[in-house]
């Protein structure tokens, strides 16, 4: 099997150079075919020429993609992968924090039978504030949500099966839920220590406000991975639980009114129990509109509602 490595750069050119020696010196104790995939996410510094350079010295396992401006982490792992032949697909992270030797232990966990091997940075080199501590709850608030229990998304070191990432876009900040998505086909996944190393060049590109980036991605990924192909139940579900409250308003105002004799009318509550219970009405139309939707989405492009392993005749 043919192994890509797929790296996306911004503003490394102190790395570059480094990083290429570790992947060549780590790759070839496997004796596998590979290649180097450097994604270049519109770098402001000399990141692009340093690896033109490189492309330059090693044709025949170097390969580069020059966005035109900074999209982003995920349209460049995207690009890359896009651009990549390998059947199976190793991200990696162009700051030299997480450790290219690492590639063949992930790749050879592949080779027992596992679809997806995410890196957990178990003795992580970073300042803990900042850093490390923010990291440790956006991964139980995800493993939470997602059922997808993993202690480091934010492990840019994973290895994947191509297939696994057949039949989804990235978007937004999603690379990190790949895993989630990749579990929505029935991928086997596994996690995996791996070595982390405090960053010698430059400077981190993300900060606390990623914090706020992730969870509103994660409302996407839930939805899209839970009820893609049943918008009703979260739609309907919504409309229904307002409706009920919105019948419970009303009981309560007919049975003070038989008690008390004071008119429902006159209370405040009576208008919203009438808002509510529209509301509810609303969102379960929604809901069947999503229904029509989503069935002329796999209807016409052919998509199936299921993922095959593997067929045995």
């Amino acid at each position: 099997m043919k192994v890509s490595i797929i790296v996306p750069v911004y503003n490394e050119e102190e790395s570059i150079g480094l990083l290429y020696k570790a992947v060549e010196k780590s790759i070839k104790t496997m004796g596998v075919p590979w290649e180097l995939i450097l994604v270049d996410d519109g770098s402001r510094d000399d990141s692009p020429e340093k690896i033109r350079g490189i492309v330059k010295k090693h044709p025949e396992h170097v390969s580069a993609v020059i966005l035109r401006r900074n999209f982003g982490q995920t349209a460049a792992i995207a690009a890359g992968i896009d651009h990549s032949e390998g059947d199976i697909i190793v991200l990696l992270d162009a700051d030299l924090q997480n450790d290219p030797a690492d590639i063949p232990v992930m790749v050879n966990k592949l080779n027992e039978g596992y679809d997806l091997v995410s890196g957990w940075r178990f003795n992580r080199q970073d300042k803990f504030l900042t850093r490390t501590l923010p990291s440790r709850i956006a991964n139980s608030l995800i493993s939470a949500v997602t059922g997808v229990k993993l202690h480091d998304y934010g492990c840019s070191l994973k290895a994947y099966r191509r297939e696994v990432l057949t039949g989804f876009r990235l978007y937004g900040e999603m690379h990190r839920f790949i895993p989630v998505y990749a579990n929505s086909i029935g991928a086997k996944i596994v996690e995996v220590k791996v070595h982390h190393h405090a960053r010698k060049f430059g400077k981190a590109k993300y900060g606390l406000e990623r914090i706020f980036k992730v969870i509103l991605d994660l409302f996407t990924v839930k939805f899209l991975t839970s009820y893609s192909s049943k918008p009703i139940y979260v739609f309907g579900g919504t409309g229904l639980v307002l409706i009920t409250f919105s019948f419970a308003l009303l009981l309560f105002l007919g049975i003070r009114r038989i008690l008390t004799k004071i008119s429902p009318f006159s209370s405040p509550l009576f208008t919203i129990a009438i808002m509510i219970a529209i509301m509810g009405f609303q969102s379960i139309l929604m809901g069947l509109i999503a229904e029509l939707l989503v069935r002329t989405y796999h209807e016409s492009q052919n998509k199936p509602v299921y993922t095959v392993r593997e067929v045995i005749q």
